[in-house]
Formats: structure tokens, sequence, C-alpha cells
């Protein structure tokens, strides 16, 4: 009997990914660092100062890493209940955090005790930041209102009671000292000025804010809720250059590459998308673990953090550039070193010797020499399979149908499979390279499940999404052979005639002979 031969899975080119500057920039990092936090990291900032080393607020704690630690190397840790929104001011030396319990507290880098407490917030306090002359704070809390501070006194300077929902986000102005913006989950963002006494500014957002980034050259603005990123034009009164709708679940912070040149956005979705700020299209994206809830880049892109609900920090370093000297790779064998004895041909007196090559059988395989038609489909429909690898799918089910058992196999099911089936055949047959045998199959199942039709709502629905989906193809197809004899057409109008060379001297031939003739 002849041994059993594995299903042949034909093999198609995939099309290449196309390699820009950014793609071979953003890829140049190592592989990322885990570190486990205490809960939930709603923060990381880095130090703008050397060694910019980051702060990382997590649960009750405030953690400050060195660039290449993977140890806190300082921990403050005077917190009641839940840390948030720990933040460095622009000369590295102090870090103000707020809290759960509506406090604010100021830290001395270089101690552990904090220097000042603003007491004032009612609620929590889950934004912070320094205005850009250094000596203010401004806060927003969950008591709707947004504050601002005076360092030396740690009194209240003023209170703004404008927005009427949580104040999640904000930013100060780097180049005016009295500028600073919050956004809310009452859908707006606004701009305030310590000189006046209510903001200057209101953006409708459209969703819950929950991050608010100011570029450093104070002209453009870009908040974050929801599923959008949407940049505005703070110069002309808050107009919308762009609405960005790149993630699928709610975008929770932005961040900017050393440049300006670049902007980050961290998802719910478990993606880091990277987007030109001049087209504001994606020029790279990340992939995480899990939901991402803050992101920081430092000083030169030298490394990219990442903080995730459950806790672990993500963090990746740049490679070092190599010189080319150590680049230069080490000379390899040459290649008649490798086929050395291939060609060989065995003499008289030589002893062959041959090993038998064991062959692996994946569980389909196992399967169908079982002859178990319909558990070697079920196998290839499993959905790590059948969503990842649907020509394997499709391969068994050809083979199927060449050892005509395909129809034993598609019979016999419970509405769950049928569902599952007609999806899958719905979803592929406009693939040309699935279409021939997944047409067979769709006119097998409606054959075999014809009778039942009617009793079951999902399948019926599924038999209707068939319809459509080969409807559309149908029309596409007479779409694009109305095209095309368009363009017989035209080409047929372009195309001229040209005479050969042999035509052109039977032609002269002939004309000389008449002209012989005539003359006689």
């Amino acid at each position: 009997m002849a041994s059993y031969k594995p299903v042949v899975v034909p093999a198609v080119p995939k099309l290449g990914e196309k390699v820009t500057q950014d793609t071979l920039y953003w890829q140049g990092y190592k592989t990322p660092v885990q570190i486990k936090e205490f809960g939930a990291v709603n923060k990381i900032d880095f130090s703008p100062v050397p060694p910019y080393n980051y702060a990382v607020t997590a649960s009750s704690r405030v953690h400050i890493y060195g660039r290449y630690s993977q140890e806190p190397i300082k921990t403050f840790s005077r917190f009641k209940d839940a840390a948030y929104c720990a933040t460095y001011r622009d000369d590295g030396q102090l870090l103000v955090a707020g809290s759960e319990e509506g406090s604010i507290r100021l830290f001395d880098i270089s101690g552990k005790a904090p220097l000042r407490q603003f007491d004032g917030h009612t609620k929590a306090v889950h934004v912070v930041g320094f205005l850009a002359d250094k000596y203010r704070i401004f806060s927003g809390g969950d008591d709707y209102s947004s504050n601002l501070w005076d360092i030396p006194s740690a009194t209240e300077i003023v209170s703004y009671t404008e927005h009427t929902d949580y104040v999640r986000c904000g930013c100060a102005s780097k180049l005016n000292g009295d500028v600073f913006i919050t956004g809310s989950y009452d859908h707006t963002v606004k701009v305030f000025d310590a000189r006046a006494k209510s903001s200057v500014m209101t953006i409708e957002h459209g969703h819950p804010v929950e991050s608010v980034l100011l570029f450093p050259s104070g002209g453009l603005l870009v908040s974050a809720g929801g599923r959008y990123v949407k940049v505005w034009d703070v110069l002309k009164g808050g107009q919308l250059l762009v609405s960005l709708k790149n993630h699928h679940k709610t975008v929770t912070c932005l961040c900017l590459n050393s440049s300006g040149q670049r902007l980050l956005s961290g998802s719910l979705d478990r993606h880091v998308k990277i987007y030109s700020t001049t087209s504001y299209k994606v020029v790279h994206s990340f992939n995480y673990a899990t939901s991402i809830l803050s992101l920081a880049l430092s000083p030169e892109d030298e490394t990219i953090v990442v903080g995730m609900t459950n806790g672990v920090l993500n963090v990746k370093h740049r490679k070092p550039e190599e010189s080319k000297e150590k680049s230069q790779k080490k000379r390899q064998p040459a290649y008649r070193t490798y086929v050395k004895g291939r060609n060989y041909m065995p003499k008289q007196e030589d002893f062959f010797v041959s090993k038998p090559g064991k062959c692996v059988l994946r569980k389909y395989d196992k399967l169908l020499k079982g002859f178990q038609s319909s558990k070697a489909l079920d196998a290839v429909l499993e959905p790590h399979i059948r969503l990842y690898t649907p020509e394997v799918t499709v391969a068994v089910m050809q083979e199927l149908n060449r050892r005509g058992t395909l129809r034993s196999a598609l019979a016999g099911r419970d509405e769950k499979q049928i569902s599952l089936l007609l999806t899958f055949v719905t979803r592929r047959v406009i693939e040309p390279r699935f279409t021939p045998i997944l047409v067979t199959v769709a006119d097998m199942i409606t054959d075999i499940y014809q009778p039942v039709l009617g009793q079951s709502a999902v399948v019926d629905k599924q038999f209707l999404r068939l319809q459509e989906a080969i409807g559309r193809e149908i029309d596409y197809q007479e779409e694009l052979l109305e095209v095309l004899g368009m363009m017989d057409a035209l080409f047929a109008t372009l195309t001229k005639k040209k005479a050969t060379y042999l035509e052109e001297n039977k032609s002269n031939g002939l004309t000389k002979t008449l002209d012989q003739d005539t003359c006689n």
C-alpha cells in the first residue's frame, strides 16, 4: 500500500511591506524591557535635564527610574491613596503630583518628604503641572475646578469652575508663563490665562477629553478623546485643522518626539500610532500586549516608555549605531564549501546507507489519513487556522472535494457550525485564489441546508450575507468588463497599422510591373 501524502498547500506570493525612513527609524529599538508596577501606570514623565531619568506614577507611589535601570532609584510614597500625574519642572529639580484625596504635593528630587502641600480641591486631582515661569502650578480635579497655585507661599491664586465634568488632562504653554490648558469629560478643552478671570478660549472636542498637547510653538493644540485625535489652530481662534480616526478604541495619551515632527498617540486598542505633523498620516505603529494608559519619549528619542492598564511598564532603548569597522561581517566560507560532495556518485565498493526522513503529519493530515473527513474539516476551521492561514482550510476542502467526500463532511452540522462555515465562505469567496473551490462549497451548503431555511435566524442571516457578497462581486466584475471594453476601444483608435517591409516591397514590385506594361 502506498504511503500517505500530506495535503499540499499552494504557496501564494506575499506583497512586501513598503520600507520607509520612518520604518527604519522606529524599528531601531532593542527588545523591550518589562517592569512590573503596583498598579495601572497613569503617567510617565521624563526629566528635561541629563541624565534624563523618568518618573512613573502608579498606585500610591511615584517611582524615579534611571534610563537603563530596571529598579527604581528613588520612590515617593507619602500618599494616603492613589497618586496621579507626577510631572517634572523644566529645570528637573522639582516634581509635583496630584492624589486621590484632593491634595497636591511638591517634592524636591534630592529629598523624600514633600516641600509643599496644596489643599483646596474637594475631590481627586488627576492633572497637575508647572507654568513656564516655574513659580506657579496649575491643577484640575474631579470637583470640576481648575486651580492656579503659588509655590513660595503655598496658596491658591485663582480657581476656575467653568468645566461641568471631571478635569482629567492639561498642559502649559512653554512660551507664555500665564497660559495653561485643561481638558474635561464635558467634551471641552479650555484655554486659561492667569491674568483673566475666565477662560479665553473654549474648544468643543465632541468626546470626553483624555489628553491635550500643545506644540512648542504654541500655535497648534492637539486633543484626544474617544477614538479621535484632533488638531486645532489656536491662533485662528480654535479652528479645527484635521480630525484623525486611526484607533479602534479610546485614545488615552499623546506625545511629541524631540524634533516635533512626529506625533505619537496611545490607545486602549493596544496600539501606538505615529503621525507625521506635516501630512498627519500614520507613518508607523507599535503593538503592545494590553491597553495603553500613558506614553513618554525621552529627548533625542533614545527611549520610549509605555505604561499599561495591567501595571506593566514597557521600556524600549534605541540600538547604538555600530561603527563601520565593527559592522563589517566576518568572511564567510565560499559557496563550494556548502555544496561539496552533493554530486558525489557512489563507487562500486562503497556502502550506500539511506536514512528515510521522518514525516510529521499535522492534525488534519492524520484525520484525512484515517478517512475522518468531517473531523478534518473541523480541524482546519479552528480560529488560528481559518483566520491566519485560510489557504490551509481551502486546501483541505479541495482535497475533500477531490476525494468526493466534501458533501458528507459538510452535512450533519448544527447551527453554530453552519454559521461558522458560511462566515468563512462569505469572507473568502471574493479572493480570486479561493473562488473556484469556495463556490463549490457554497453550492453544496445551499443544497444540503435548503430544507431547513427559516428555522434559524442566525443561519438565514448568514445566507443573506453570502448572497449580498456574491451579488457585489458580480457587479464589480460587470463594471470591470465595461471598463475593459472602453479601454480596448480607446487602444484600437490610437493604434495605427504600419506596413511591413515585405508588404512595401510587394507593392513597389507590383507598381513597377504595371508601369512597364503601360510603357510597352
